[in-house]
């Protein structure tokens, strides 16, 4: 089953405890993402650590990524990012602005679907309506295939254990391919689901990053974690002890069928014709 890699540090769990248009309930058509809006879209999901910031910003502890998918403030991102969360402490995203350091955002959770790791949260001061450098990313309503060519994209700071909101985050960047579809479960007592690997490696922090078609430019998953069990393809394929384990993502199938249920709207990618 796949190793979430959320990057969530141990003791923070007890500190917790003490113009497009809408439609009401599906996709709007939108061009296919370029290479400078994929960082735009996606954002580090954080928990604020400092009530009065320093010289440097606020100190906070990264816990994963999540992506816009609407001007309303939306995003998406995997359910065990939020795991911290559930008992208590506010979660909050780290986004860019364009005249000036990123900023912390109080964000929501929306909804939640432990049995298939996928989450919704909303900024609640919409990023898209101030002078933030902020886009969204389009969602695929077609399954990846096998073979196809995917891209990972997502943020992390630049120091995990003393993370500052003035330093800028990274980018991490990936291509690879579909290697297979496997079942897993990926809560306790709960059904199967339905998850694809990655031929390339995922690291921690990138948990609930977008994964991307390269044709269409749209999301078909989101990042789960690393592949710990074997499968017949991944084995023929990783036979070389110098390939990584394979990556393991959620299709996105999950995501809009959260979305569907909270009636919440999205972007899918127009379709050209030849």
């Amino acid at each position: 089953m796949p190793q979430k890699l959320s990057g969530s540090i141990s003791w923070l769990g007890a500190l917790l405890g003490c113009c497009f248009c809408y439609l009401t309930l599906g996709a709007a058509p939108e061009e296919p993402a370029s290479d400078a809006s994929l960082t735009s879209a996606v954002c580090p999901i954080v928990y604020q650590l400092d009530q009065s910031p320093s010289s440097r910003g606020y100190r906070y502890s990264f816990f994963g990524n999540g992506f816009f998918i609407n001007e309303q403030g939306y995003l998406l991102t995997a359910a065990h990012v939020l795991e911290t969360f559930r008992d208590g402490g506010q979660p909050y995203v780290l986004v860019n602005r364009r005249n000036g350091p990123p900023k912390l955002l109080q964000a929501t959770v929306i909804a939640m679907d432990a049995e298939h790791d996928v989450a919704v949260l909303r900024v609640t001061s919409n990023p898209f309506d101030s002078n933030y450098k902020v886009t969204f990313l389009a969602l695929s309503s077609e399954p990846v295939s096998l073979g196809e060519p995917v891209s990972a994209v997502s943020l992390h700071p630049p120091r995990q254990e003393n993370a500052h909101t003035f330093e800028v985050p990274r980018e991490d960047r990936f291509s690879g391919e579909v290697l297979s579809y496997e079942s897993t479960q990926l809560e306790k007592s709960g059904p199967a689901t339905e998850v694809f690997l990655l031929s390339h490696p995922v690291n921690l922090g990138q948990s609930g990053s977008p994964v991307l078609s390269q044709s269409s430019r749209a999301v078909v998953g989101l990042v789960e974690g690393r592949w710990l069990r074997s499968s017949g393809l991944s084995i023929a394929k990783s036979s070389a002890a110098s390939t990584p384990t394979p990556g393991a993502a959620v299709p996105i199938r999950y995501a809009i069928a959260l979305l569907q249920r909270q009636s919440i709207s999205w972007h899918s990618v127009v379709q050209k014709t030849r």
